[in-house]
Formats: C-alpha cells, sequence, structure tokens
C-alpha cells in the first residue's frame, strides 16, 4: 500500500506567507549559516558531548530564550563538559547535583542515568561510531543518510528517541533534512498548515509514526523550496521572542 502525498497551491502559498513573517529571525538565520551554509562548522569529543547533554536537558521542557534549560546550556564554561565529566570519579552523582544545584530543570536522577550510559559506551568503542556518523554526513547532504544517522544514534544513545536523535545531529550542524519533530511542530501542522490527519504527540515516540509525520512535512517543504531545517527554525521562532545572539543553542 502506498501513501500519495498531493501539496496543492493554496498549501504553498500558506507555507511561503508563514516562513516570510519569520525568515529574519535571527534563530532561522543561524540556521540557514550553520546547517544549510555549513559555516564555522566543527567537531569534537567535547561538542558533541555539549549537544548531547543537551538534549538529553530539553526533553520535556521548555526551551524557549529565557529559560533555565538555554540559561544552563549557554553557560560558559559548560557546567557538564566532558573533560570535566571524564575526570569525575562518580559521573552521575557529578550530572545529577550539578543539574539540581542549577534549579529549574527536571529529571536530574534519569538524565544522570543517561549520561552515565552514554559515556560508557561512547568510551567503549562508541567514539568510532559517532566519528563516522559525522564524517559520512559531511560528505553526503542526503536525506537517506540523515535518516540512518539518526537510527544509529537512537540504537545506541540511551534516552535518544525519533525526535532527540535528530536533535542532536541538526544541532551539530548536520542535517538539512531529518528535524526534530516536537509540539511545535505538530501543532503548526495541525492549526497553521492543515494537516489532513489528527496527530498525536505520545505516538510520535514511535520510529515508523514518526517518520510518517516528517515525511508529510518534507514534502511540503520540498514543494515549496525550503530546507526542513529552516523551515522548523522558522516555526521555533514563531512561538518564541527574538532570540539573543549569546543564546543561539540550536
Amino acid at each position: 500500500m502506498k501513501l500519495l502525498w498531493q501539496i496543492e497551491d493554496n498549501d504553498i502559498q500558506k507555507v511561503k506567507e508563514f516562513y516570510k513573517r519569520h525568515k529574519e529571525n535571527v534563530f532561522v538565520l543561524n540556521r540557514i549559516k550553520r546547517n544549510v551554509e555549513r559555516e564555522g562548522l566543527n567537531f569534537s569529543k567535547g561538542i558533541f558531548w555539549q549537544a548531547m547533554i543537551s538534549c538529553l536537558l530539553t526533553t520535556q521542557q521548555r526551551s524557549g530564550p529565557n529559560s533555565p534549560v538555554t540559561k544552563f546550556i549557554s553557560k560558559k564554561p559548560f557546567p557538564l563538559n566532558y573533560s570535566k565529566c571524564k575526570a569525575a570519579v562518580n559521573l552521575g552523582k557529578l550530572v545529577e547535583e550539578t543539574i539540581n544545584d542549577f534549579g529549574g530543570l527536571r529529571r536530574a536522577k534519569t538524565i544522570a542515568e543517561q549520561v552515565e550510559d552514554n559515556f560508557s559506551w561512547l568510551e567503549n568503542s562508541g567514539w568510532q561510531t559517532i566519528n563516522e556518523v559525522v564524517k559520512k554526513l559531511e560528505n553526503n547532504q542526503d536525506s537517506r543518510i540523515e535518516r540512518e544517522s539518526a537510527e544509529i544514534i537512537m540504537d545506541n544513545l540511551n534516552g535518544f528517541g525519533p525526535k532527540q536523535s535528530r536533535n542532536l545531529l541538526q544541532s551539530l550542524g548536520l542535517t538539512k533534512f531529518e528535524i526534530p519533530v516536537d509540539s511545535r511542530i505538530t501543532k503548526w501542522l495541525m492549526v497553521d498548515f492543515g494537516f489532513p490527519i489528527k496527530l498525536s504527540a505520545a505516538a510520535l515516540g514511535d520510529k515508523n509514526y514518526y517518520n510518517f509525520v516528517l515525511d508529510g512535512f518534507q514534502k511540503v517543504c520540498s514543494a515549496c523550496k525550503i530546507y526542513p531545517c529552516v523551515m522548523d527554525a522558522a516555526i521555533f521562532a514563531s512561538f518564541d521572542q527574538e532570540w539573543p545572539e549569546n543564546r543561539l543553542i540550536w
């Protein structure tokens, strides 16, 4: 059985009008610079580690420009940087206490356990897998490669389902097509765009359902000649006030 996505002229018009209203937002411009034009991209264990923890922190927490999680992620030096965590005698305790002491953040114990699991995997050959994923994405701007890469993240990192695996790769500037579909995206699809079926936030945890929704979003973006990662930034920005330059976390 095949599903036919048919994008109509009025769909394209709605999307383009929405994008026009937000395309000059600093958050959108930053996404274009990083993920499309790939300016200033860099990769290291430290950068990946911070992005990984940032994704875990944003799970089930608001991440607007003035939210506690954004303030934590933007703090310099990063409170849970790779060198500090690698040197820790008790990594789980360090992570849990750091999150609790900062204030306003949730799930400290759960995140601490996930960080411990992921550290163990990375240090025991996982870094080689991550380096291969990064190299492949750096050399291929292809939606199929991006989806395969997200699935590798899902299969190996604790706390990373369909959404956060894309969030991680997008935050590193490595993807243009695979995006983190969250409540903002589903709300925009149903309310602003007029998606033909009712979407379920709970069902997005299922890989196949997630891919189904993302396929539809990608078809819309392709018809409008807007990269999904850029449209994602426009939708994200539309829910918040202007993002300060020093807090552009994604």
